[in-house]
């Protein structure tokens, strides 16, 4: 592994350190980020739609240019909607 790829990984992690955080100090983020994501779902570019409406509603600010740490979050919520949505 390259130091690049070392470095990326460790900026990946602090960010999504730094998001859990957020969570557990304002843990409304967790319903709020999954009402927003069972609405967009099923959108064209719910990436995009997720990230804005939280960034609009949230302290949670995911910038246009989604970073690794950005995309992995996204994809965790809308797993976690589709597998919420499986059940019923």
């Amino acid at each position: 592994m390259s130091v690049a790829e070392i470095k990326n990984k460790e900026r990946v992690i602090n960010e999504l350190m730094g998001f859990i955080r957020k969570v557990l100090v304002e843990p409304e983020i967790c319903g709020t980020a999954l009402e927003i994501a069972r609405k967009h779902i099923g959108d064209d570019n719910a990436d995009v739609l997720i990230a804005d409406a939280l960034s609009a509603s949230t302290n949670v600010k995911i910038p246009v240019e989604h970073s690794d740490a950005d995309a992995l979050f996204l994809h965790i919520l809308k797993e976690v909607v589709k597998d919420e949505q499986a059940l019923y």
